[in-house]
């Protein structure tokens, strides 16, 4: 998770808003009779206390929107969504000037478990006082594959098609996530399509969007915003030799730039994301302190991706380090990424439900494209920057219909309920004359 450009703390926050436990009252070792009346009236009071919760947490929601609260948690995540266009074009620096994408991604996720260790413990301090055992070897597998695909796999994937591309295709591969977790829903069977309902018709037509996007964005870079010889020079250099310039503080496009193979590498990237996200689901349902299961995915990940970098990079000097920019950026990405990211999108969730943070994802784009137009004119395109504006269409068309879904089948849900509680008075009327 640790300084990667794509957002894998989403899905994580909307697993956890959705893992939520109804009150354990009702769960007490009382001795029923195995009788219909029973069983209904047990069904009864779990309907009545899933109904208050939600009319406590809607009461309570309305409170905070009132009270000023979306605009601070909008500001926040504007300004996080600023800070990660900024430490991915720090991180295409010290890619540049010669660090290994690798070794990248084993320092700033090393610092980040470093960090992250005794904030979970005071983040979930009062948890850790219940009886529940703190280790289970069910959770441990589960953290361990977690790292394995999202730190392991999907970093190490984004970053070296970080030292290929730049920032804007950082971006706009991103936001093929949602597309991509529609696509794959389908062929598991985890998700219904139904042509007839315009949420399902959204998300089909944002998926193509998406997908059109990463096309273009792939194959089709542009004319450069600012070419780098105008016409007076080129007609001086025939007898003026030209110094080359001074090499800059902060680079956008890779020096060794290779378009299609940076876009492929971060497509793979963002297609790993997509399975990750279906292993923790589970996981947050099996153990919902968050921040205990992004510690240990992040550790597990840490080493994991140790070891891989130990095979692919066999030169010692790679992995020296010195009192330089590469040192300093590591050090900023470990520490935004792993705490204050982290804690910033739990409390958004927590505030504003599931969908609040993914809304801002792709404002990464008008980000990238403002410091690319201002500050790197001459090595950033406008194909490229057309292409990511697309895929961020397609990001809120497959969120739109994905929101709509999830209304529809909360009214079913409601609906059914309502049901069976008409059906309950009758049953036990009909028990109680027998």
């Amino acid at each position: 998770m640790c300084g990667t450009p794509l957002e894998l703390l989403i899905p994580l926050q909307v697993a956890s808003h959705l893992s939520e436990k109804l009150p354990s009252i009702f769960f007490s070792p009382f001795s029923f009779k195995k009788s219909d009346v029973s069983i209904i009236l047990i069904k009864e009071k779990l309907n009545r206390s899933a109904k208050n919760a939600r009319k406590k947490k809607d009461r309570e929601g309305m409170r905070e929107t009132t009270g000023g609260g979306l605009k601070a948690a909008a500001g926040a995540m504007v300004l996080v969504e600023g800070c990660i266009i900024v430490l991915t074009i720090m991180a295409s620096t010290a890619m540049a000037r010669g660090m290994s994408p690798f070794v990248f991604v084993v320092y700033t996720n090393a610092l980040g478990s470093i960090l992250l260790v005794p904030y979970s413990y005071f983040y979930d301090k009062d948890d850790y006082r219940s009886e529940e055992p703190f280790l289970t070897l069910r959770f441990l597998l589960r953290v361990f594959l977690l790292g394995l695909i999202g730190v392991t796999i999907a970093q190490n994937l984004a970053f070296v098609g970080l030292s290929y591309s730049s920032p804007i295709v950082a971006c706009g591969m991103a936001n093929q996530i949602p597309a991509l977790s529609f696509i794959l829903a389908i062929f598991l069977r985890t998700t219904k399509f139904d042509w007839k309902k315009p949420s399902s018709q959204a998300r089909l037509i944002g998926t193509l969007i998406s997908f059109m996007g990463a096309i273009t964005l792939s194959l089709y870079k542009g004319p450069s915003i600012k070419n780098h010889t105008s016409p007076s020079l080129a007609l001086r250099t025939a007898a003026v030799v030209v110094a080359p310039p001074p090499p800059r503080l902060l680079v956008f496009s890779s020096i060794h730039e290779n378009w299609v193979l940076g876009c492929v590498l971060f497509a793979s990237a963002s297609f790993v994301i997509s399975v990750w996200n279906i292993v923790q689901v589970g996981t947050i349902k099996m153990c919902p302190k968050v921040m205990k299961i992004i510690t240990f995915y992040t550790l597990f990940g840490t080493i994991q991706s140790a070891v891989l970098a130990l095979f692919m990079e066999r030169d010692l000097d790679a992995w020296r380090l010195e009192l330089n920019l590469e040192l300093l950026i590591i050090i900023l990405t470990a520490i935004f990424s792993s705490v204050i990211r982290s804690s910033v999108q739990i409390w958004c969730t927590r505030m504003k439900g599931p969908y609040f943070v993914p809304i801002f994802k792709p404002f990464g784009i008008p980000y990238a494209s403002t410091f690319g137009c201002l500050l790197f004119s001459d090595t950033f395109h406008y194909g490229s920057m057309m292409g990511a504006f697309i895929c961020g269409i397609g990001y809120y068309t497959v969120l739109w219909g994905q929101i709509k879904d999830e209304e529809l089948q909360k009214l079913e849900r409601g609906k059914i309920s309502s049901i069976d509680d008409q059906k309950a008075p009758l049953l036990q009327d009909q028990d109680s004359r027998v």
